[in-house]
């Protein structure tokens, strides 16, 4: 028996790269359609119910009629489009999560939901480790500078430099597989690196685990890799700001809910910190006239710390992985609705 599979990739996590991923882990007989979504090209946003989308209800629809099988990285399932395909019952989110999905819908329709951790590690880690560097040394700064015809001196001022990663003290809230990683890159270059993580145990070597308090009272440099909850939302304010150490450095490529904004503005205004570098925003794409955009000694990136071709590839084969065991009938690797199998 055919299965219709639908690859709704867009211009990152290319539909190629969802077939072949696909192809490459079944011998099952499948029948491809495929559609294009317009992200990044066009920023994702909320549709209906679900948040970070891309594209429409309607042409998901369109494209879903007679397919059971859904890969994708942002196309919208809605309760309408659920409603509306009654022959789907997979889908795949190529992400860490599937915000773009509705999982309590998906489940009352006996939809599976699968998505693909870790995609992005490796690519995420290596961009906040660019990060610290870019602040430390302030390097988009003096390379404006440079275009702009401006050679400055000035910067080699010791009031002006920053302090070196050998030798520094850095401060991780959270241990994950972005963490982690950027702990041993750190501790290959020579830094102290202390860590805040619930549920991190045994770090060896690499760092050490300590309280809040105590890695925001040591940290010269402060970068977050914590997944955004309830608790950990809006963590980092004004106190925890002003409890780190006068010229902290402070990092942010895991998620904007982490951090308060204003109060990191206001700190880099005072000269409490350093530098600052941010990847990821309260609200996206940042708003025209926000003080992110004018707050000095900040560097900002438009959320593509993820942004690498291994991070596409992993993404499509990560998600292969469970299309292959949905199709043969096993539990999946990566469900984000488990209690969708056990009705199976």
């Amino acid at each position: 028996m055919t299965t219709r599979v639908l690859a709704a990739g867009d211009h990152f996590v290319l539909n190629r790269l969802l077939v072949d991923a696909v192809r490459a882990e079944t011998s099952a007989e499948l029948e491809f359609t495929e559609l294009t979504l317009p992200w990044p090209v066009v920023p994702f946003g909320r549709v209906a119910e679900v948040d970070e989308a891309s594209g429409t209800e309607d042409e998901l629809i369109e494209a879903l009629q007679g397919v059971q099988v859904c890969v994708t990285q942002m196309a919208p399932l809605t309760r309408r489009v659920l409603e509306a395909c009654p022959d789907l019952r997979f889908f795949g989110v190529s992400r860490g999560g599937p915000v773009n999905a509705n999982l309590e819908a998906a489940t009352e329709h006996g939809v599976a939901v699968a998505f693909a951790p870790g995609r992005n590690a490796a690519a995420t880690a290596e961009h906040t480790l660019g990060m610290i560097m870019a602040a430390v040394r302030r390097i988009p700064q003096t390379h404006s500078d440079l275009h702009a015809g401006q050679w400055r001196g000035d910067y080699y001022r010791y009031e002006d430099v920053g302090p070196e990663i050998e030798g520094s003290t850095v401060g991780l809230v959270g241990y994950g597989a972005v963490g982690s990683r950027v702990a041993r890159m750190l501790n290959a270059l020579g830094a102290r690196v202390l860590v805040h993580d619930p549920y991190a145990t045994d770090l060896g070597d690499v760092a050490e685990l300590v309280p809040l308090d105590e890695l925001l009272s040591r940290a010269q440099i402060l970068s977050l890799h914590a997944r955004v909850t309830p608790e950990t939302t809006g963590m980092i304010g004004a106190a925890e700001l002003a409890a780190l150490p006068e010229g902290a450095v402070v990092v942010n490529c895991a998620r904007g809910a982490l951090l308060d904004y204003d109060a990191l503005c206001d700190a880099l205004d005072k000269g409490h910190l350093y530098a600052a570098a941010c990847d990821v925003f309260p609200e996206e794409p940042i708003p025209a006239g926000s003080r992110l955009l004018t707050t000095p000694n900040l560097t900002v990136t438009p959320h593509l710390a993820g942004a690498s071709k291994q991070t596409a590839m992993n993404a499509a084969r990560i998600l292969a992985k469970d299309v292959a065991r949905h199709l043969k009938g096993e539990p999946l690797l990566h469900c984000a609705n488990p209690e969708v199998l056990k009705t199976k």
